[in-house]
């Protein structure tokens, strides 16, 4: 794939889960190859929303989408693109559903048609990787909120995904582990898109800031971040701190 070649194609989206509260409203974005971009905006904005639309989990009521130059138009389409793009969940529980950790890792690429050997090498390269190489028979329900964070970052990065989509991937975890997946970040050459409302692993593992306001995504030179945590639009209008 060409280096300028786009991946993620978002034009005149609209989407709302009702019809009185409008989340996104005539949405542009476009994502590239080696982009590597940060969202920053406040909760119910949107910024989930985003992503479950990339991944066909959510559909919008207008607009276009294609993804690795193919529109996206149904189920099939995005079921054919998944593999492709690796979707970290906010929440571990979502992500996670095998007893161990070696089951759950392993899971993504035997259901790409990977053999089982082949899927336990990945899955055991995936958590060394991560300074997991000794969870591979631990049971996923008994670890700890910051161990299942990143037995769920190696469950997407198993399927070797070309693109990542990452929501609040440090919150609630300890500073050893946030640690781990900044390092395993600036590590990977990998396309992809954070979610955080923390501005310093922002600052050190994106290239630029976007945020959502108004349902649309506004680049990151017209964007002022304030060091507590939230950003909105240079303006005259007061506020409070």
């Amino acid at each position: 794939m060409d280096k300028n070649q786009t991946i993620i194609k978002m034009t005149g989206i609209d989407f709302a889960y009702s019809e009185n509260s409008p989340i996104l409203k005539n949405l542009d974005f476009e994502f590239f190859k080696g982009d590597k971009v940060g969202i920053i905006a406040p909760n119910g904005s949107g910024k989930t929303t985003l992503f479950h639309l990339m991944m066909g989990l959510l559909t919008p009521s207008s607009g276009s989408i294609e993804i690795f130059g193919k529109p996206m138009k149904t189920e099939p389409d995005f079921a054919e693109i998944r593999h492709r793009i690796g979707l970290l969940f906010q929440d571990a529980d979502d992500q996670l559903f095998c007893p161990t950790v070696l089951e759950d890792v392993s899971f993504g690429p035997l259901n790409m048609g990977k053999s089982r050997k082949e899927a336990i090498e990945i899955s055991r390269r995936t958590l060394d990787f991560l300074g997991l190489s000794e969870f591979e028979n631990r049971i996923t329900f008994k670890l700890s909120g910051g161990e299942k964070k990143l037995v769920s970052l190696a469950t997407v990065l198993s399927m070797e995904p070309e693109v990542l989509l990452l929501d609040e991937p440090l919150t609630g975890l300890d500073t050893k582990t946030r640690s781990t997946i900044t390092m395993a970040l600036k590590e990977m050459d990998v396309s992809y898109i954070i979610i955080s409302h923390n501005i310093e692993f922002l600052k050190t593992t994106t290239r630029k800031t976007v945020t959502l306001r108004g349902g649309r995504l506004i680049a990151d030179d017209q964007v002022h971040v304030h060091i507590h945590d939230h950003a909105h639009v240079h303006g005259d209008v007061p506020h409070k701190h």
